[in-house]
C-alpha cells in the first residue's frame, strides 16, 4: 500500500525574523495578534514592545503566513522546506535565522567552483570548510555537538577525512576576502614589503608576472591602489603563501576581461597533490574556465541554502541557469535563464527616429595618457557596449560624450545631449532611506506605473525601500544606482560596469531591465561591461578600445557585435564557443582543439556551437 501524503504537521518548516527590519517598539505586534495558533492559547509568536525582535516557534507554526502579510515592516518569512532536507542541516546561526543544508565537498588537486545567488550560504560554507566556523548541525542552543559527533555525522563521506585533517592541524587554509576595498583599512605600507614578507614558496616574481603586478609593486602604497589593483594584490598574497586549502571569494570583481583570465591562470597554477582550491564566482564564463567541477547552491536568500552534489562544470552551470536539479527532482526557480545574443526588436517595432554623430577627437590626460576617438554614429533604441582593458579610456570616452571633458583637438562638435550617468564607483552619501532618495532624485519616474513595473520591481528595489542608503550592501547599492540612472530623463544613458557586486542571477535581471528600458523609451545606451555573458546579451554594436593601457589608446568606430567581438577576442588571444542548450558564451581552453580550429578560421567569437 502506498504511503499517505505528509500531513501539515509533518512538513519541515522554517521561520525567519529579519533582525534589521523587525521593530516591535514601532508596531502594534500585528504578527502575534493575528496568529491563529496564539488565539488558541499556544505561544507560537512571542513579542512585546520591549523585545528587540519577535520569536516564532517553528514547531507550533502551521504555515498560514498570516503574520507574514500583517507585519508592517515585512520582517517575517515562513517557508515550507522540501521534505528531504529534514535531516541535512549543517549549520544554523540561531533561532529564526539562516540555516545551511549540506556542504560542498572539495577534492584534492582540483578546483571546486561554487555558484548561487547572494545570501544563500556560500560564505558560510567557506567559513566551515576553512575551519573558522564549527558546524552545529542545526543545534544552536546549549546542546551544541562536539567534534566527535560532527565527524560521526559526516562518516562515510570525503568530508569526514577532510574535517579530521583540519582538527589535527594537518590542513592550513587561506581565504581571499570578498571585499578587497576594505584592505587599505586593515593593512598599511608598500605593496612590495607585504608581498616579500608573505612569500613562503618563492613565487612572488612569477605570480606578479602572471597578474601584471610588476608596475604596481614598484614603490606603491596599498592605500593608493585602485579596485582592480587591490584585487590582484589580494590574489597574489594568497598564491605566494604555503597552505593546503586556498579559497577565493569573488576573484574577478573590479578586473577587466584580460585580467580575469590572468587571475584564473594564477589560481589554477596552485593545483597540486593534496591542495584543495575552492572558488566562489559570479562571472559564469570565468567560473566555467576556472573550475574542474561545480556545486550549486539554491534556496531562499537570507533564510536557508542547500548545496547540491558535485557536477561537471558544464552540467553544474546549466543546472543553476535552468533552475532544476535532476538528481533531486526539484525546481528552485520558476523560469530558466536563457541567453540570446542581442535581443534587438524588429525594425517595425523600433522606429529609429534620430541619428547622432560624434567627430574624431583626441583627449590627453596629463603628460602620460592620450585617447584618440574615431568618428562614429549612434541611434535611438540602441545599446553600444564599450570593450577594452582597464586603463584604455572607456570612462574618458563616456565623459567626452557627456560633456564632462573637453577634447583637446577634433574635427567637429560633440552633439549636445541630455546625459544620465551611472559611475563605476558608487559611494552613497545620502543620509535617508532608499525611498526618500528615490523621491528626491527621480520622483516622476518612481511614481510612474510603467517604470515601476519595468525597473523597480525586477531589480527588487521594493525589498530595500526602508533601509538607510549608507547601510546598503554593494549589490543593493548597485541596483539602486541603476534605477536612479534609468529614472532620470535623458537622451543617452551612460552606464559604467552595471554587473559589479551583483550575483549571477541579478546580472541577467539587470541586463534585461537595461535592455527593455532602452528599447521601450527609444533612447541610446552606452555600457562599459567586463562580464562577457552580460556584454553579449546587451550589445547591439560594440566599440573596441586598442593600444597600450595608461599610455596611448584608440577607440574604434562602433562595429557590429560579431565583427567587434572577433576583433576584441583576437587582441586577447582567446576564443569563445556557445552552449547548445542555453546559448551562454564559454571560453575555450588555450590551445585546445576547438581553440586552435577557431583561430585558424578567424572565428574568435563563435556564435553557434555545432
Amino acid at each position: 500500500m502506498a504511503n499517505p501524503p505528509p500531513t501539515q504537521d509533518k512538513i519541515t518548516r522554517i521561520a525567519i525574523v529579519n533582525n534589521d527590519k523587525c521593530k516591535p517598539r514601532r508596531c502594534r505586534q500585528e504578527c502575534k495578534k493575528s496568529c491563529p495558533v496564539v488565539k488558541r492559547g499556544k505561544l507560537c509568536i512571542e513579542v512585546t514592545p520591549n523585545d528587540k525582535v519577535a520569536k516564532i516557534s517553528e514547531e507550533l507554526c502551521v504555515g498560514c503566513n498570516i503574520c507574514v502579510k500583517k507585519c508592517p515592516f515585512e520582517a517575517l518569512t515562513v517557508i515550507n522546506l522540501p521534505s528531504n532536507l529534514e535531516r541535512d542541516t549543517t549549520h544554523r546561526y540561531g533561532p529564526n535565522s539562516f540555516k545551511l543544508h549540506r556542504l560542498p565537498t572539495p577534492r584534492p588537486g582540483e578546483v571546486l567552483g561554487l555558484v548561487g545567488t547572494n545570501g544563500i550560504g556560500k560564505s558560510t560554507a567557506l567559513k566551515i570548510l576553512a575551519g573558522k566556523l564549527k558546524p552545529n548541525l542545526g543545534r544552536h542552543g546549549l546542546d551544541q555537538p562536539d567534534w566527535s559527533e560532527i565527524l560521526t555525522y559526516f562518516r562515510g563521506s570525503e568530508l569526514q577525512n577532510y574535517f579530521t585533517k583540519i582538527l589535527e592541524d594537518q590542513l592550513k587554509a587561506i581565504v581571499k576576502p570578498q571585499y578587497v576595498d576594505q584592505i587599505p583599512k586593515a593593512i598599511k605600507g608598500t605593496v612590495e614589503s607585504h608581498l616579500r614578507r608573505k612569500d613562503e614558496v618563492g613565487r612572488m616574481e612569477e605570480i606578479c608576472r602572471i597578474l601584471d603586478l610588476n608596475d604596481v609593486v614598484r614603490g606603491r602604497n596599498i592605500e593608493d591602489l585602485s579596485g582592480g589593483e587591490l584585487q590582484r594584490f589580494a590574489i597574489a598574497m594568497v598564491c605566494i603563501q604555503k597552505a593546503d586549502i586556498y579559497m577565493f571569494d569573488e576573484p574577478s570583481s573590479y578586473l577587466d576581461v584580460k585580467q580575469r583570465l590572468k587571475a584564473a591562470e594564477a589560481i589554477r597554477s596552485l593545483i597540486g597533490a593534496g591542495k584543495y582550491i575552492i572558488v566562489v564566482e559570479h562571472d559564469l564564463a570565468v567560473l566555467d574556465y576556472l573550475s574542474d567541477f561545480i556545486c550549486c547552491l539554491y534556496g531562499y536568500p537570507g533564510a536557508y541554502g542547500v548545496v547540491t552534489m558535485p557536477f561537471s562544470v558544464r552540467e553544474g552551470i546549466n543546472i543553476f541557469l535552468d533552475g532544476f536539479v535532476p538528481t533531486e527532482n526539484l525546481r528552485f526557480r520558476e523560469t530558466s535563464l536563457v541567453f540570446k545574443v542581442s535581443e534587438t526588436a524588429t525594425e517595425e517595432e523600433v522606429k529609429r527616429l534620430c541619428l547622432y554623430e560624434y567627430p574624431k577627437m583626441v583627449k590627453k590626460m596629463g603628460d602620460q595618457f592620450e585617447l584618440s576617438v574615431m568618428p562614429g554614429t549612434f541611434t535611438d533604441s540602441e545599446i553600444i557596449v564599450l570593450l577594452g582593458e582597464n586603463g584604455t579610456g572607456k570612462t574618458t570616452f563616456i565623459r567626452l560624450l557627456a560633456g564632462r571633458h573637453t577634447p583637446d583637438s577634433g574635427e567637429g562638435d560633440v552633439p549636445t545631449l541630455n546625459i544620465s550617468y551611472k559611475p563605476q564607483k558608487i559611494s552613497p552619501k545620502s543620509e535617508g532611506t532608499v525611498k526618500q532618495l528615490m523621491f528626491e532624485k527621480i520622483r516622476d519616474s518612481y511614481c510612474h506605473p510603467q517604470f515601476h513595473a519595468e525597473v523597480i520591481k525586477p531589480l527588487n528595489i521594493e525589498a530595500i525601500l526602508d533601509q538607510e542608503v549608507k547601510n546598503l550592501s554593494g549589490g543593493e547599492a548597485q541596483r539602486v544606482a541603476i534605477a536612479l540612472c534609468l529614472g532620470r530623463p535623458a537622451d543617452v544613458y551612460l552606464i559604467d560596469e552595471p554587473s559589479a557586486h551583483l550575483d549571477s542571477e541579478q546580472r541577467l535581471v539587470a541586463a534585461k531591465v537595461i535592455k527593455r528600458f532602452i528599447l521601450h523609451s527609444k533612447k541610446t545606451g552606452f555600457v562599459v561591461e567586463h562580464d562577457f555573458i552580460m556584454a553579449t546579451y546587451l550589445a547591439d554594436r560594440v566599440v573596441v578600445f586598442e593600444g597600450e593601457p595608461g599610455l596611448k589608446t584608440v577607440a574604434n568606430t562602433p562595429q557590429t557585435l560579431l565583427t567587434g567581438m572577433n576583433r576584441f577576442l583576437q587582441l586577447l588571444n582567446i576564443t569563445f564557443r556557445r552552449d547548445p542548450n542555453n546559448f551562454r558564451p564559454r571560453i575555450n581552453k588555450l590551445n585546445s582543439v576547438k581553440d586552435t580550429e577557431q583561430k585558424k578560421s578567424g572565428n574568435y567569437f563563435f556564435l553557434d556551437e555545432q
